[in-house]
């Protein structure tokens, strides 16, 4: 089949847009639909849960209506399409998306779904159905079991013909889950009852594939464009090879080291793909590419648009919603394949709030404190076309990227939180997507990098830093992509945590003293010595400060106010003792430390996290109260200690024996495997947890017997709380 795409042809009407869209989705992706609708004038409607009614979605649209709990059911979106007067529905991603039934009852009920037809979400959406479409038209499918029979006795078999390791997929899964890779029969039925579950949460469809294991692939995927008259293009691939938990953390675009006969040759396979079924809109046809052998295998069609289109949108300079929007009210694709340009590089961090020192556990909270870079663009910037055209399909697609043409970096910012807002348990723990364009890959790197040091994220753990680290380690830059590479690169990811330098002890110190000097608003003889005594005498201080490994030994920091609003502090390691004297400081707000160290000057954020007041003191780091520091690009956190007595009054309930497993984040208990006197070995699973769709196994650290039992199937619990106590051999004695 020929790549074809059509043009703004004067022999087709042009057809208008719609007045009024409803956006069935929340988050970024739901602000980003809102702006594109804004530009061309189109009127929203956003719908809401009632965790979400401060949502920033929910302030950007033009209309806005509770649909209830987290969870809600298609009527009551239907009756708010009717409701509210929108002729069509944009799913976004996730949730509704590749939900063929829901297309297809919009459809009998005259509304517009913003996405493919039903047959194409039927056949793509699939797994098993997509690899045997593919196969059948000759191209390369990875080898496994694709087969309907479910029965896990038939599925082990499978997999032992296939040979370990298999990786057990969701057939109608997507975003990581449902998704095992198991390396032994031994671990087969857990994991698949694991993926399964999983699944059927995330999916309503339990249903999985086992495929081979491919040791060493690159994730290589290829953003297709198709309209209702006959037209298909591609808009270039996107390598998304860096993953944790089976989830894509940083995308970029075009895909490092593609050749353009091999460009073309992908491009020409995924657009056969959707014509294959008739697709129509944005769609993603990924495949693996096997380092190994160099061999190119289809992997599965999203027929939605994807988290990753952004940087598909800067080396090209579209608007895929704007093209979305055009394609669903029946007009041809704006451009065609000849036309689209392929300029400089593109990449994507996605901000998670997660723990990547805790195998990436997903975290919750309220962003306490949010401060990000300044976005040089909301749409992404324009881009030249190729300096000539053809109407040969190949050369069409077999285009090399342009380097030369001068563009300006370029920087975006696509989030759908602010300030204050809470993440919950209840979604997916994205927070945000950073993109950047540059005119190569190691200028887009290099922004990148820029803009990471400049994004600072307080009340959850994010992977901001972890994310840094990555773009700055060598075999990232010279694109040595692998899906595995965090493991494989994990010493280097994960280096021990420095200890805090004597410099960032003195400005954690500093600030204290001083926050916990405010000044009046009227100036008093009380009020403008803040840093004497009332007999006169100097005023000091001394700050015990703490990393969050509280086993380590504190540092302790004497501060001593001079007159002239000057300090001299010293500061005491276990392995030394540093002084700076004549220190000048002052907060310019109550999260901005000015001050000068060495004769450098320096201004430094530092934002104070209290505990929660439900939780009782102990030597838990998230009992205490937390310093983060943001300075020269990098976020520090250090632990003020509480003091013995208030220790003593909370008994440190948190810690407990070597055999606790206590909640690492805010999470749904889905399954409590033990009972109190259950005899369990080392490794064995004991409570399995749910947070943000993702589930987590927690197993038994020691041998023993189960002393207690805190939680129960279906109950919410909070991080930290001890869920399961395992009473060893050796306690016993």
């Amino acid at each position: 089949m020929a790549a074809v795409a059509g043009s703004s042809s004067t022999s087709v009407p042009r057809k208008a847009h719609f007045d009024k869209i409803l956006i069935a989705n929340r988050g970024e992706i739901a602000c980003r639909v809102i702006r594109t609708a804004k530009k061309l004038g189109i009127k929203t409607v956003a719908v809401y849960s009632e965790a979400d009614a401060k949502s920033m979605h929910v302030q950007l649209a033009d209309e806005a209506y509770c649909i209830g709990p987290a969870a809600s059911s298609e009527n009551k979106l239907i009756d708010i399409c009717h409701r509210s007067g929108a002729q069509a529905v944009h799913p976004g991603y996730g949730f509704l998306s590749e939900n063929a039934t829901f297309a297809e009852r919009l459809a009998k009920e005259g509304i517009v779904f913003i996405g493919p037809p039903a047959g194409a979400i039927v056949s793509m959406g699939s797994k098993s159905e997509s690899k045997s479409i593919m196969s059948a038209a000759g191209v390369p499918v990875v080898p496994g079991y694709h087969g309907s029979n479910q029965d896990p006795h038939t599925l082990l078999e499978e997999a032992i013909r296939i040979e370990f390791p298999v990786l057990i997929k969701a057939v109608h899964g997507g975003g990581g889950k449902g998704m095992r890779t198991v390396h032994s029969a031994d671990a087969f039925h857990e994991a698949l009852t694991s993926a399964q579950r999983e699944a059927i949460k995330s999916f309503g469809n339990a249903d999985v594939l086992v495929e081979k294991y491919i040791v060493r692939p690159r994730h290589v995927e290829v953003q297709v464009f198709a309209d209702t008259h006959g037209n298909c293009v591609s808009l270039w691939e996107r390598d998304c090879s860096v993953q944790r938990r089976n989830q894509k953390i940083i995308e970029e675009a075009p895909a490092p080291g593609l050749t353009p006969e091999m460009r073309a040759d992908l491009s020409q396979k995924a657009i056969d793909a959707a014509l294959t079924v008739n697709y129509v809109g944005a769609g993603t046809v990924e495949f693996i590419f096997d380092n190994d052998t160099n061999q190119f295998y289809f992997m599965e069609m999203n027929t939605r648009l994807q988290v990753e289109h952004p940087v598909s949108e800067m080396i090209t300079g579209l608007d895929l919603v704007e093209w979305q929007l055009e394609v669903a009210a029946g007009n041809p694709l704006p451009l065609p394949q000849s036309a689209i340009p392929l300029v400089g590089h593109a990449f994507e961090a996605r901000i998670y709030a997660e723990n990547p020192r805790n195998n990436f556990l997903p975290d919750s909270g309220s962003l306490v404190h949010l401060s990000t870079p300044l976005p040089t663009h909301v749409f992404a910037a324009p881009l030249p076309g190729p300096p000539t055209t053809s109407a040969d399909a190949y050369a069409a697609l077999a285009r090399t990227v342009d380097t030369s043409s001068a563009v300006e970096p370029s920087l975006r910012l696509e989030q759908g939180f602010g300030a204050g807002a809470q993440i919950g348990v209840f979604y997916d723990p994205m927070i945000a997507k950073l993109v950047v364009h540059g005119r190569d890959r190691t200028e887009a790197l290099r922004v990148l990098r820029r803009a990471l040091e400049k994004y600072e994220v307080v009340g959850v753990s994010t992977n901001i830093e972890f994310l840094r680290t990555l773009a700055a380690n060598e075999s990232f830059i010279n694109a040595e992509l692998e899906t595995g590479f965090i493991p494989k690169h994990f010493d280097k990811l994960f280096p021990p945590l420095p200890e805090p330098s004597a410099e960032l002890l003195a400005q954690a110190a500093l600030y204290v003293v001083l926050r916990d000097q405010p000044k009046a608003a009227t100036a008093t003889p009380w009020t403008s010595l803040p840093s004497r005594r009332f007999g006169g005498d100097i005023y000091e201080r001394i700050v015990t400060l703490q990393t969050e490994d509280t086993s380590a030994d504190p540092a302790t920091v004497h501060v001593k106010s001079l007159s002239g609003g000057l300090f001299d502090i010293t500061v005491n390691t276990p392995t030394s003792s540093t002084s700076f004297n004549n220190v000048p400081g002052h907060l310019t707000s109550p999260t901005s430390l000015s001050t000068s160290l060495d004769s450098a000057s320096l201004t430094t954020t530092v934002v104070s996290q209290q505990p929660s007041a439900s939780l009782p003191a102990s030597t838990s780091p998230n009992t205490m109260e937390r310093l983060h520091i943001f300075h020269a690009g990098h976020k520090t956190t250090l632990v003020l200690p509480s003091p013995k007595w208030l220790l003593s009054l909370g008994g440190d309930v948190l810690g407990a024996g070597k055999g606790a497993l206590k909640a690492p984040m805010p999470s749904v208990v889905v399954e409590v495997k033990v009972a109190v006197g259950d005899k369990v070995e080392k490794g064995q699973a004991v409570v399995v947890l749910e947070s943000m769709k993702t589930e987590t196994v927690l197993r038994a650290e020691v041998d023993g017997v189960v002393k207690s039992v805190g939680c129960a199937k279906g109950e919410m619990v909070e991080e930290g709380r001890e869920l399961v106590d395992i009473e060893s051999p050796e306690e016993a004695n």
